[in-house]
């Protein structure tokens, strides 16, 4: 088993960093720990920790193109898209693991093809968040009355109930995970509540309907928030307003690390169909 790279765009497109007839291959890849500034303050013959802060990270290596061709896709790609993410996938003993990081193109150099018929450019991709992995849970209900419940969690996960969808979760990251929901319509006053080691921590309370064909759609990701509608003509509607939310409770939901936590997905009627991603962040994989 070997590492591999690649560059995911919000429309689902990739492009292989190891594929060089069709792409390009990504070589000297570097930037894929972390690092912290640290500020001390001298005191006698002692050094105290003033400041501790994690450093904006970036990943730079060498792209190598077997064509101008190629090299001209590479940057057709990063223009035509308009949110990037670096894909690693990483060979554990126990199986491949991909994790991701939002990034944004800073440098890449151009230079002609060398005797050995590649062109070899240097880049640099500037991260714009931590590595995260996903995992997400779906339920739905089909039109005979019975539920199928379908999974990636590598935790124990479990919906109960028709109004409510109750899925357990143990964040096994170096920080608070972040959360993204979907609900479809129709459904009324859809509600989301945090359960931390049983103790119920935050409760979102929407007063509004979600109609047939329309979604209830939540996000607690950082410089992401939201609380919309997405109406029947895919534009949306938030729903961040004194008559919808009531803005004395958090309504950022964040998971803590290693604790037992539950979150419930509540309406005053059935909930037919839910979706649940959890972003769970990594300083280093």
């Amino acid at each position: 088993m070997v590492r591999k790279f690649q560059l995911k765009n919000e429309k689902g497109q990739t492009f292989s960093l190891m594929d060089i007839e069709n792409y390009c291959f990504l070589t000297e890849p570097n930037g894929l720990g972390y690092a912290y500034s640290n500020d001390y303050v001298n005191l006698g013959n002692s050094f105290i920790l003033n400041l501790r802060v994690l450093e904006q990270g970036q990943i730079s290596g060498q792209l190598n193109f077997l064509c101008y061709d190629n090299y001209k896709k590479f940057v057709d790609y990063i223009e035509g898209s308009e949110k990037l993410y670096f894909s690693y996938i990483v060979p554990y003993k126990s199986g491949s693991k991909e994790f991701l990081r939002d990034i944004q193109m800073t440098d890449v150099s151009k230079t002609e093809i060398q005797p050995n018929g590649v062109m070899s450019e240097n880049v640099i991709f500037t991260c714009l968040t931590l590595w995260y992995a996903t995992a997400t849970a779906i339920y739905t209900i089909d039109s005979n009355g019975g539920d199928e419940i379908r999974w990636d969690f590598t935790w124990d996960s479990y919906f109960a109930g028709y109004d409510a969808r109750d899925l357990s979760i143990i964040n096994t990251g170096h920080t608070d995970a972040t959360i993204e929901v979907s609900i479809d319509g129709q459904v009324a006053n859809p509600e989301l509540q945090l359960y931390i080691e049983n103790d119920l921590y935050q409760d979102i309370k929407v007063t509004d309907v979600i109609d047939s064909y329309e979604k209830f759609l939540y996000s607690s990701k950082e410089g992401d928030f939201y609380i919309k509608k997405e109406n029947t003509d895919g534009t949306y509607t938030s729903l961040l307003d004194l008559s919808v939310i009531d803005f004395s409770q958090n309504l950022v939901i964040r998971i803590p690390k290693n604790k037992s936590c539950r979150l419930v997905l509540n309406a005053d009627n059935n909930i037919s169909r839910a979706t649940v991603t959890i972003f769970v962040y990594y300083k280093a994989v």
